[in-house]
């Protein structure tokens, strides 16, 4: 079997991070689409692998938390429709946890809306933080018994609770968003800073994400078809985001402004994770032995 060169991957992965889809990569490079799935898959299971690892023992001040849309399969309204449709089809919410001052998207978790997974979001990045901090979310009320549940009264908390109205531009079409018409800042625990009570940095990562990969998209047909896909895309946009982009505002790339790492990452070096892991998976089965039918009669 032909195996990429770390040169050939290292470009199929900075465009995947920039936004191409895989089958605009397949026109480009000249490779099919299921070894750029597979690279994929690979990529994004070690960059999870490591930064589950790396971001440990934070010591952020002011976290914003939020919650993306997207779909996988199909719509949620449309999930009943196929004969065949895969584990995890329809909605897909991505959850993200961001350094208000270090731009470093801690944690995320690909799933559900519900209680649930708000839990277990929480129970995860409330182990991943060296002291107290400043927490502020949305309106989704999944977070109150969550926030409560992983952090007790250990925690400075917040909600960011938007008005909306009728936009008048909601004549034009159905895409037409509402327009926020205010807000309210209600202190749930704690002794939460109102001056710094917002989600503008969560939302602001949202459009990164919807503009670095191609299946966060709205009304293309670039939507991931299976959730594991899904989950590598964002793992490895995150590795990209975290440790190689640099911020435009801080000058450095969020891992570096975190204490993280000490150095610009490229995306070879994520490559080479890959090629550590694969050999690594070499070594655990053991060199490659002919059985009696491969060796030629004398």
């Amino acid at each position: 079997m032909n195996k990429l060169d770390t040169k050939t991957r290292a470009q199929i992965l900075h465009m995947l991070c920039e936004g191409q889809s895989i089958r605009a990569i397949t026109r480009v490079v000249g490779i099919s689409k299921n070894t750029i799935a597979k690279l994929l898959s690979d990529a994004g299971s070690v960059c999870a692998e490591y930064q589950d690892q790396a971001l440990r023992n934070l010591t952020s001040k002011r976290i914003q938390v939020d919650e993306i849309w997207s779909f996988t399969y199909a719509k949620q309204k449309n999930v009943a429709t196929p004969k065949a449709a895969p584990e995890g089809a329809g909605d897909t919410w991505t959850w993200t946890a961001i350094d208000a001052d270090t731009k470093l998207v801690m944690f995320w978790l690909v799933g559900g809306r519900d209680s649930e997974y708000a839990m277990g979001f929480m129970d995860d990045l409330s182990r991943r933080l060296a002291n107290r901090v400043q927490l502020t979310n949305d309106g989704h009320r999944a977070y109150l018994e969550a926030v409560d549940g992983a952090f007790g009264g250990d925690i400075d908390y917040a909600m960011l609770i938007k008005l909306y109205g009728a936009s008048p531009d909601s004549a034009k079409g159905r895409y037409s968003p509402a327009e926020c018409t205010g807000i309210k800042k209600n202190p749930i625990e704690g002794s939460p800073d109102l001056a710094n009570v917002s989600t503008s940095f969560a939302e602001r990562q949202n459009l990164t994400m919807r503009m670095h990969m191609r299946r966060f998209t709205r009304l293309t047909n670039g939507f991931s078809k299976k959730v594991e896909a899904h989950a590598n895309a964002v793992a490895l946009h995150f590795m990209y985001y975290n440790f190689v982009r640099i911020h435009a505002t801080l000058r450095m790339t969020p891992a570096m402004a975190a204490g993280v790492t000490g150095k610009l990452w490229e995306i070879a070096d994520i490559v080479a994770l890959i090629e550590a892991k694969e050999a690594e998976k070499q070594m655990v089965r053991g060199p490659y032995r002919k059985r009696s039918s491969d060796v030629a009669e004398l």
